[in-house]
């Protein structure tokens, strides 16, 4: 089974343009021409999966608190596009249901970021993967990825045949990485730019693993990770690194 990845992913959608991990920035990512998203998933106090980066809720709402706090029933009346933009005031936080509604409709690819609040990274996945299961049957254009290994291992009990990437961390980047690839059966190795060096990248196609770093939204960046053998890259501004990378051949 081979995992068909794109040149560039959508970072959260396209949120460069459209407010991070909304219907609407998956939405605007279509428009664009891309062919796959990366969205991040965690859960409400009562075990919904939602599409959301942050463990709290201040940064992209008009809420406050801690995510694994919060009923879904209060999650789903908060507003969740103002702070970006007044022309996107009055969007909503989706579920991962009604975000993989319009993934198919649209017949986009992912990459879900299991991004679990402490404590609840086995449940986390669990749970997101129960709902994956029932809709998504496309396994060459799905990746789960977290930087919690807990996370990946949950992942790997439920769906052992989905393809799994492991994230690794720029500021702690863990020297046995490769144990942690073989022991979570992972396809992929995504890293940060900050510290992806070519030696890194080599060694990382040497593994004979699928390289993709994120979050890259300089097209000479793009062109010179592509130089070296990098996979993919996740951007929030895809129609500028598309152009970039379409430059170089």
């Amino acid at each position: 089974m081979t995992l068909k990845l794109p040149r560039i992913i959508g970072h959260r959608g396209a949120c460069a343009y459209a407010p991070e991990n909304t219907l609407e920035s998956i939405l605007t990512a279509a428009e664009m021409g891309v062919e796959w998203v990366e969205l991040d998933v965690k859960l409400t106090k009562d075990e919904i999966p939602i599409i959301f980066h942050d463990d709290t809720l201040e940064r992209t709402t008009n809420g406050s608190g801690a995510v694994a706090e919060t009923l879904y029933e209060d999650i789903r009346h908060l507003e969740a596009g103002s702070w970006f933009g007044e022309s996107f005031s009055g969007i909503k936080i989706p579920t991962l249901e009604e975000a993989l509604e319009v993934l198919v409709d649209h017949n986009l690819g992912l990459n879900l970021e299991i991004k679990p609040c402490p404590g609840r990274e086995k449940v986390t996945a669990e749970a997101a993967l129960d709902i994956l299961s029932r809709v998504w049957d496309d396994h060459d254009r799905l990746l789960v990825s977290s930087f919690q290994h807990v996370s990946l291992e949950a992942a790997m009990d439920v769906a052992t045949d989905w393809h799994r990437g492991l994230l690794l961390d720029c500021d702690n980047l863990p020297p046995s990485w490769k144990d942690l690839c073989d022991y979570l059966q992972c396809s992929t190795v995504n890293i940060g730019l900050t510290c992806t060096t070519r030696e890194l990248v080599e060694d990382i196609i040497d593994y004979d693993k699928n390289v993709l770093v994120y979050t890259v939204n300089d097209p000479q960046d793009a062109r010179r990770l592509q130089a070296w053998g990098v996979d993919t890259v996740f951007t929030d501004a895809p129609d500028l690194i598309q152009d970039a990378i379409l430059t170089v051949h």
